[in-house]
């Protein structure tokens, strides 16, 4: 592919932890670039360095040596106040344990992104805009509840929401179907792939699902961390038993 076309770049991508006296190589120089729209899922078993993978192209840890490029800007090594400005303009994240702030409402907790990005427009488009992903998402009715009172559906339907608000062109996705049962994890799906569509955005999604991985555009699978492969699939059409 060519790379004009790379939203996500990665190049040479080590990461290495020290536990003791040894050095533990989590991940082993991994490279590879996705498109534009692309749907990526990153498969692997536990300790296959997927989830410290995802944590590197959000810019939430800093690589042993290797690069990551968002968008055409590097960021692996960017001082903190300047990568906060490329992820609040560029990322979304989806983390399996939802994330939500407790004291804040739903519609609150959608709202911190765009709150908190310096560059936002008026608080009234920012509530129309979170009014309107919380309705997608079928919580219209529940925008003044507190995480407390939501199931952990529904909490993580307000994290979907959350991810989108400031319209990045990627979303990064930590399994997020982890903590669900089987029906809320069908619909939690279901709603990601229809955001990541209408909003037109780049979605990498971890997981150790395959099913859940039959339904993206590419699958890039790691062991012992390196990448064994990495090919495009025809997605599977999804659909929902009601």
């Amino acid at each position: 592919m060519a790379e004009v076309s790379a939203i996500i770049t990665v190049e040479g991508l080590h990461k290495s932890i020290r536990n003791g006296a040894r050095t533990v190589d989590i991940l082993k120089g991994i490279s590879f670039t996705v498109p534009k729209g692309q749907f990526v899922a990153v498969m692997g078993s536990s300790g296959s360095g997927k989830s410290t993978l995802l944590g590197l192209l959000a810019g939430l840890d800093t690589p042993s040596s290797g690069e990551v490029k968002l968008a055409g800007t590097a960021i692996s090594y960017l001082p903190e106040d300047k990568l906060a400005r490329v992820r609040g303009r560029t990322v979304g994240f989806v983390f399996q344990s939802y994330q939500l702030v407790p004291t804040l409402t739903a519609l609150e907790n959608v709202l911190l992104p765009y709150e908190l990005n310096a560059e936002s427009s008026s608080a009234a488009e920012g509530q129309q805009r979170a009014r309107e992903l919380l309705t997608n998402v079928g919580l219209n009715d529940r925008m003044d509840h507190y995480p407390v009172q939501l199931s952990g559906g529904e909490q993580q339907r307000v994290a979907l929401a959350r991810a989108f608000i400031l319209r990045p062109p990627i979303v990064l996705a930590d399994e997020p179907t982890g903590n669900l049962d089987t029906t809320n994890g069908a619909h939690i799906l279901e709603l990601l792939l229809n955001l990541n569509r209408t909003e037109g955005t780049t979605l990498v999604l971890v997981t150790h699902d395959p099913v859940l991985a039959s339904y993206a555009d590419r699958r890039i699978v790691l062991r012992d961390g390196t990448v064994i492969l990495d090919e495009v699939q025809q997605p599977v059409e999804f659909t929902v038993n009601r």
